[in-house]
């Protein structure tokens, strides 16, 4: 660690198993925040978990993962216990390879994305390290600004009110004043208590800025988000966060909170500008003040003040930024001033517009009068406005994005001012690049950390109904304001609406009744998001007709939900809709729908990594799907080898527990039968055929149908396995052995029942007397399928009144607990005290006993025959 100071440390130890790399990531995760690393998480999780991943599932070794606090960062050391593993080297002789191959990707990881890394070996385990950095983060400074005079002035409303609300330790609201009240529509009465999370509508973009709660505990936060009003909708704010202490130590923070279009009366300059006169004696213009600052650390602050700046500098009633895609066809709208921002933030409009200069975004470009030319800028439609100048951002001549500025009046603008802004345009347009590559790489590193967790949870089950919840609660918040899932089962079935959800709960029903009345989107193969504009325009006219019905007007039916549940759940769905094809194994199995409120757009960078988790849900969703078949198929096979019932014997108390190990998914060896034969006489059975699945179920049915068959053919029990024996044997390489315990039972008249059994390889059958003494009812035979020329023999016992005869498989008698075992003794042990109760008593005691002998689940089948022969009543 050189000289550095380590203020805090965190230590823990993870076994060589899959589940031990999510547990890991875990660790760092809660560790990291814990500390208020939040802006180095995502690298540090992604890290850990390839490392932890080599040393668990690559090397098959422990690993030690230890966290340690600098004052400058986070240093993370994960060792195994494996050092003679080779650490490839970097080189150009040795690269490390391709991401995508397992050898190696960890230390390419850790050289593209840590401060500093390395390789430690010791004669006992081997140490792979890195060192996080933390950004540089100013705290802030006091400032003072330059006279300037009226119209250049901020603009605020003639009474500017000022939210103040003060949250205690645990995050709820313990201060709400006249202001919030009025701004937001929410009594203090009715907020003080709840958590601000309840009212605050924070941006949800994996890797792009920090949580609301970790914003409260830092201690100063200054940005924008929005609160959701009484009426339902958000209001954009600019919030000011300072955390304080009272006399008695206890802490809390103290946010102060203005519509986000005064947010000038909170924000903090980045620094004092200069008041000194340009060259020529006229004084700095503002936008070129700003641009001879610091930028600001995040991009969205940027892109605002820069469109504010270029607003004042042309003194011009709105102005916008929009920054191109990656391969400059379309433009989206980054930043906006004097404009519905919430409405129009993340649209998207083409870079070619239409013919001539004014449709590309490529060339600078004045408007005189909009009206005369409808659409030419599809940005400004309805606003108002009616001159506009537009002028590209370029670098290294490329088109980044483009700038404009305009006014309600017509004329405003010639060709001097359309210089001017280029002029500025110019100068801003690196920093603006390269503030979006820095929050791309952001965005890069935090997708692939929520990808990353998204197919461990996506992996961890295989229940299809799990399966839709999880992939619905990972797109919402993160991704989408709500999501709807659609499943296909096969080629001729339409679409079905299986899963609904909104970050609003209170939504969730609403949203789901409207979904349920719209024909589902169409189940196109083709990769990508795809528009969806029916759910918007099926709530826009629900809407509308609620308020018909509420103002009298029309002959608008009665709706089932109330007008507030109408108008909220149209504002829920009321912004942009988009539909992913769930493709797997080349068959598309449904939809996934992401959708955002009133007025909203999804970001093109959200849409990417939303298609990345529906290729992977998508697969998941099948993977349960074929489980649940094979599942199904499994039981469906398992319940066709077992009797389908059992007849009553006279005189004969019968009991019959069948326990499958595992998920349900293989069918089990394991099978019983007790059957008439004919007049007063019956055949029982209990076998185990070695194995299991289709092989096994061959031979368990063949078993149990020849057993019938050759009985009621008049066949006695010797003659009936030495066939049986055959016949496994008759089927070639396809043929398991069996254990089997065969016998036939004859009620006698005096109470008591004959039995004559055959026990071939099986667990012998114990015999419990009245007087509580237990012993074997059977001597042991060869087992069945091995051997061809089989001389089995059958023996005779006679139960008498109160006696019991208990038959178990394997699964019974080979329970374990480490080196412990149950045995024959351990079961001859449960059956002594078992005196005196019935055949049903003595098979659940049998199968509690073996349950609770170990705490881990059965991994054998297990079944339980049990078969008593009642005492006479007593008068």
């Amino acid at each position: 660690m050189g000289s550095a100071v380590i203020t805090a440390r965190a230590a823990a130890n993870f076994e060589p198993v899959g589940r031990s790399v999510a547990t890991a990531r875990a660790f760092v995760r809660d560790t990291l925040q814990g500390w208020g690393f939040a802006d180095v998480v995502d690298d540090a999780v992604v890290l850990t978990s390839e490392l932890v991943t080599n040393a668990v599932v690559h090397a098959g070794t422990n690993a030690d993962v230890l966290c340690l606090r600098t004052e400058d960062g986070v240093r993370v050391e994960v060792a195994d216990r494996y050092p003679e593993r080779e650490i490839p080297l970097h080189n150009p002789a040795h690269p490390f390879g391709s991401p995508d191959q397992e050898g190696g990707r960890g230390l390419l990881l850790c050289a593209a994305m840590a401060t500093r890394w390395g390789v430690e070996y010791a004669p006992t385990h081997k140490q792979v390290w890195f060192q996080l950095d933390l950004p540089d983060r100013p705290v802030g400074a006091r400032s003072a600004g330059p006279a300037l005079p009226v119209g250049m002035l901020p603009v605020a409303d003639s009474r500017v009110r000022v939210a103040v609300v003060q949250i205690d330790r645990g995050g709820a609201i313990a201060v709400w004043n006249e202001d919030a009240q009025h701004l937001f529509g929410y009594p203090g009465e009715q907020v003080t208590g709840k958590p601000l999370t309840d009212f605050a509508a924070w941006p949800h973009t994996p890797g792009t800025g920090t949580g609301i709660v970790e914003a409260l505990q830092l201690s100063r936060w200054e940005g924008s988000y929005g609160i959701r009003g009484a009426d339902g909708r958000v209001i954009p704010v600019y919030a000011s966060h300072l955390r304080v202490r009272d006399t008695d130590g206890e802490p809390s923070t103290v946010c102060l909170l203005v519509r986000d279009d005064e947010r000038a009366v909170l924000q903090t300059p980045t620094r004092a500008p200069s008041t000194d006169s340009g060259h020529d004696g006229r004084a700095a213009d503002p936008f070129e003040v700003f641009i001879g600052s610091p930028a600001p650390d995040d991009l969205d602050g940027l892109l605002q003040r820069t469109v504010e700046r270029a607003r004042d500098m042309l003194d011009a009633d709105s102005a916008f930024l929009l920054l191109a895609t990656d391969d400059e066809t379309e433009l989206e709208v980054r930043a906006t001033t004097g404009l519905p921002s919430a409405r129009q933030r993340f649209a998207r409009v083409p870079v070619e517009a239409g013919s001539g200069r004014y449709g590309s975004a490529r060339m600078p470009a004045v408007h005189e009068d909009l009206a005369a030319v409808p659409g030419a800028v599809p940005l400004l439609n309805g606003t108002g406005m009616r001159s506009v100048v537009t002028v590209p951002l370029k670098v290294e001549g490329r088109l980044t994005g483009s700038l404009g500025v305009a006014a309600e009046g017509a004329g405003r603008y010639s060709n001097e001012e359309a210089l001017r802004l280029q002029f500025a345009a110019d100068r801003i347009a690196l920093a603006v690049e390269s503030a979006r590559l820095g929050e791309l790489e952001r965005l890069r590193r935090g997708s692939l950390s929520f990808l990353v967790e998204a197919s461990d949870l996506l992996a961890g089950t295989l229940d299809r109904d799990q399966t839709l919840a999880l992939m619905a609660q990972m797109t919402v918040p993160t991704l989408a304001t709500w999501c709807a899932v659609y499943t296909i089962a096969d080629q001729s079935s339409d679409p079905y609406l299986s899963y609904v959800l909104h970050e609003d709960e209170e939504r969730i029903d609403g949203l789901k009744a409207l979904l349920a009345k719209i024909s589902p989107p169409d189940p196109v193969p083709a990769p990508g998001a795809v528009l969806w504009t029916a759910p918007a325009e099926a709530a826009h006219q629900a809407a509308l007709r609620t308020s018909m019905r509420s103002l009298g007007l029309g002959n608008a039916p009665h709706l089932s939900s109330g007008i507030g549940t109408t108008l909220a759940t149209a504002a829920a769905v009321g912004g942009e809709t988009v539909v992913l094809p769930l493709v797997a194994r080349n068959r598309v199995i449904g939809m996934l729908t992401l959708g955002k409120p009133s007025d909203e757009h999804f970001r093109q960078e959200i849409l990417e990594l939303a298609e990345d988790l529906s290729r992977r849900a998508a697969l998941a969703l099948d993977n349960a799907r074929l489980y649940s078949e094979r599942t199904a198929i499994s039981q469906s096979l398992q319940r066709s080898l077992l009797p389908p019932g059992l007849p009553d014997v006279p005189g004969v108390e019968v009991e019959v527990i069948y326990r499958a190990a595992g998920e349900g998914n293989e069918v089990g060896g394991d099978f019983y039968d007790l059957f008439p034969i004919r007049d007063g006489a019956y055949g029982f059975a209990i076998g185990d055929v070695c194995g299991t699945g289709p092989e096994a179920a061959a031979v368990t049915g063949l078993a149990r149908h020849a057993l019938r068959l050759l009985a009621r053919e008049g066949f006695g029990g010797p003659a009936v396995l030495e066939r049986l024996n055959a016949a496994i044997l008759d089927e070639g390489a396809r043929s398991r052995f069996l254990t089997l315990l065969y016998g036939e039972l004859w009620p006698q008249e005096d109470g008591s029942a004959v039995l004559k059994v055959v026990c071939a390889g099986h667990p012998l059958p114990l015999r419990l007397r009245q007087d509580g003494s237990v012993e074997a009812a059977a001597e042991p035979q060869p087992l069945l399928g091995v051997m061809e020329d089989l001389e089995l023999y059958e023996q005779t016992v006679t139960l008498d009144p109160g006696d019991v005869l208990l038959c178990v498989t394997d699964g019974v008698t080979e329970r374990r607990e480490g080196t412990r075992m149950l045995g024959d003794d351990g079961l001859a042990d449960v059956l002594t005290s078992c005196t005196g109760l019935t055949a049903g008593a003595v098979a659940s005691r049998v199968l509690r006993a073996v349950e609770r002998f170990a705490a881990e689940p059965a991994s054998d089948d297990m079944a339980i025959l049990a078969m008593r022969v009642p005492e006479p009543h007593k008068d």
